[in-house]
């Protein structure tokens, strides 16, 4: 394995940012072609960053963006540390937030490949609805 230089390392860190940005702007077109209202990108938390929060009808939605080389590799790239971590910051939000604390938290999950069309996951580890 080689070392990558400080050089390497920003280019390819880079990149990375740009397609993981492009990836969750994709998302959010998804999304709001589905009727959800995005009410944030990036937002960052106490307890950690959120790619997406969107909000529809009665529920506050946490949206973890996933991009990999193809579908199921996205599927699975959520870790239960992360699913806990996207939960305390989706609960940070609705405590900061008045207008947001009647709401149900909901975490999903947008999994993007390319040249293949997204796949929305509703309530991520839970029933979700």
């Amino acid at each position: 394995m080689t070392k990558l230089g400080r050089e390497d390392r920003r280019t390819i860190g880079g990149r990375s940012w740009r397609r993981g940005h492009g990836a969750e702007w994709l998302a959010a077109l998804f999304l709001m072609a589905k009727g959800y209202q995005i009410l944030a990108f990036r937002l960052p938390s106490r307890a950690g960053e959120i790619d997406i929060l969107a909000r529809r009808g009665r529920w506050l939605v946490v949206v973890e963006v996933k991009h990999r080389a193809d579908l199921a590799a996205a599927g699975q790239a959520l870790a239960p540390a992360q699913l806990q971590r996207l939960i305390a910051a989706g609960q940070a939000v609705q405590r900061g937030r008045q207008s947001l604390k009647n709401l149900q938290l909901r975490i999903d999950m947008v999994a993007l490949a390319p040249r293949r069309f997204p796949r929305h996951i509703r309530g991520v580890g839970s029933d979700g609805a």
